[in-house]
């Protein structure tokens, strides 16, 4: 006797390989099994987005380049003991603006602080803002967006108008006004002003992405199958909305981190005694011509990184994005 068929879990696995996987006709890529010449050996075996992404990535030197420069990035912010053995915080005023000699290859700042050291320990600052608030953008985001495409009618009406509010605030004038007013000297207050002004765009991504998705033919079967809501989201909806989200997520990683060095150059973010290298930067510009060393070096750092995660959410977005095979 056949197996009796199983719809609910037929369109489980349509869901979760996305709306590339269902038909050949709509233009997937197919991954041939090795042994013999087609149509002899065992049946083709279609790759989903996410594996056929992967295969992209691995072979753009732009992505290997940038990630090679994120994780000795990653790995500095956590161990920046182990390429340096001195402290941020010490200081020789006798040493003010002298240049690299043995120990300390990048000379020394206004107060006589190790330019190298400090630019060691600005990473762990900026990695930690950088991150901490793409998550909370990212999750924030995608939960308000993903719940107004799916439900729509007044819920995302209203929310659609709370984000033409937020998009109306320019971020610089609001992390003067909001972080002016913060005495806590941590990231927190920072990644949470961040958070507070970014969610809007990642949530107008996710809102656009179920949309489209919620109209594909798999979620339509399973919601004729009787699936219920918080299943469809899960199984079917989020799998294949996600990618939109996680590129500008990713892009969005250096824009924060540059947005935290401002911040600190204006006086709003980070204050001294915290490592930051917008507040190395903001020292060093008065005496950039007696010792412009000091200004080169955080500055540089803060543009590779920068750069580093912007690469990288091209690479993913090129990827992620069939329309630019």
């Amino acid at each position: 006797m056949p197996e009796p068929y199983d719809a609910d879990q037929a369109v489980s696995a349509a869901g979760m390989g996305g709306a590339m996987d269902l038909a050949t006709s709509e233009g997937e890529t197919l991954e041939k099994t090795p042994g013999g010449p087609q149509g002899t050996g065992p049946a083709d075996k279609p790759r989903s987005l996410w594996s056929d992404a992967w295969h992209d990535l691995r072979r753009n030197p732009v992505f290997i380049i940038s990630a090679l420069v994120i994780l000795f990035l990653v790995f500095v912010s956590l161990w920046p003991g182990a390429i340096t053995s001195h402290s941020p915080l010490k200081c020789d005023l006798a040493k003010a603006q002298q240049g690299s000699e043995s120990g300390h290859p990048f000379g020394y700042d206004g107060q006589g602080c190790d330019v190298y050291t400090r630019t060691v320990y600005g990473a762990r600052t900026s990695v930690t803002v950088g991150v901490c608030a793409t998550l909370g953008v990212a999750l924030l985001g995608s939960v308000l967006g993903g719940l107004a495409g799916f439900f729509g009618g007044t819920w995302d009406a209203i929310l659609s108008r709370i984000t033409d509010v937020f998009f109306a605030i320019p971020v610089i004038l609001g992390g003067l006004v909001l972080l002016s007013v913060v005495t806590s000297n941590t990231v927190w207050p920072v990644i949470g002003f961040m958070v507070l002004l970014g969610w809007p765009q990642i949530s107008r991504i996710a809102r656009g992405s179920v949309i489209t998705a919620k109209q594909n033919d798999y979620v339509q079967a399973a919601r004729a199958l009787g699936a219920s809501n918080s299943r469809m989201l899960l199984r079917h909806i989020t799998p294949n909305a996600v990618a939109p989200v996680i590129v500008v997520a990713t892009i969005a990683l250096g824009t924060y981190i540059a947005l935290e060095a401002t911040l600190s150059y204006l006086g709003v973010g980070l204050k001294p005694p915290s490592v930051s290298w917008g507040i190395d930067i903001s020292a060093a510009s008065p005496y950039v011509r007696n010792a412009p060393h000091a200004l080169l070096w955080p500055s540089g750092a803060l543009a590779v990184t920068v750069l580093a995660f912007i690469m990288l959410g091209d690479a993913v977005r090129d990827a992620l994005d069939p329309k630019l095979r």
